[in-house]
């Protein structure tokens, strides 16, 4: 087979590979349901991944393989020593500048992106987070509820409202982790820790720790409940007339 074939064949190979990765890759929901401003950020960063790596991928293994079925060793050639070929500065510029480009490319879009998920709007309410082995717990401020302060094992949210939560350990590190928001962030004993989501779909999504604290690490989920606003007014004034009256809050 001549030099120019066998590269065409090679070439369309890795077309059609590279069509195939990249049309798994919004075939398949690898994900749970988006449910804030934040997830769809996150996620039309990883397509934006996939559309420049997988090409990539798929020309490095298309070369290691070209080149393993093109230059490999003959029979009665194990003795002999490979051509002397000299560098090649243009393709080594070219290698380098070209990832260069794309990862520095790469880097600055990720910073539009983090920007983007944590910029403060002009309006936004703050929960608190306590996590302990094996719970979490939250806590709603009097400027949230209208009244008294609220605490509750239940995290109800508003629809289209930012919520800034602010997150704290009562022992050992944990993770709070909500897949439906794209966003985790470490609870650390001493500290307190921050991330803001807004939520966008109403529903029930689980809430993880995603960091091992202990036996009862895996015991240790919540739900948040994406509500209306007023549904989430009407729960809270619940809420605080249960509190009121000597009842259990939750």
């Amino acid at each position: 087979m001549s030099r120019q074939r066998s590269l065409t064949i090679a070439a369309v190979a890795a077309l059609v590979a590279t069509a195939i990765g990249i049309g798994i890759s919004y075939w398949i929901h690898w994900f749970p349901a988006q449910a804030s401003t934040q997830a769809h950020n996150t996620d039309r960063f990883y397509h934006v991944l996939v559309l420049a790596s997988i090409p990539i991928f798929v020309l490095v293994v298309t070369v290691i393989l070209y080149s393993a079925w093109q230059f490999r060793m003959k029979p009665g050639e194990e003795l002999k020593d490979g051509p002397p070929i000299h560098g090649n500065t243009r393709l080594e510029v070219f290698w380098t500048a070209i990832p260069t480009v794309l990862l520095l490319s790469l880097l600055s879009y990720s910073f539009v992106v983090l920007h983007d998920n944590e910029k403060k709007p002009a309006h936004e309410i703050q929960i608190g987070v306590t996590g302990q082995q094996f719970a979490w717990s939250y806590q709603y401020p009097p400027s949230v509820t209208g009244g008294g302060a609220l605490t509750s094992d239940e995290l109800y949210v508003p629809k289209d409202e930012s919520v800034y939560f602010n997150m704290r350990s009562k022992d050992v590190i944990h993770a709070f982790w909500i897949p439906a928001f794209r966003l985790q962030e470490d609870v650390v004993p001493g500290i307190t820790t921050h991330y803001r989501a807004t939520p966008t779909r109403i529903g029930n999504y689980p809430v993880v720790c995603n960091l091992l604290c202990g036996l009862g690490h895996g015991l240790m989920r919540s739900t948040v409940h994406v509500v209306t606003e007023a549904r989430f007014h009407a729960w809270m004034s619940s809420q605080l007339a249960g509190a009121s009256t000597g009842g259990a809050t939750g």
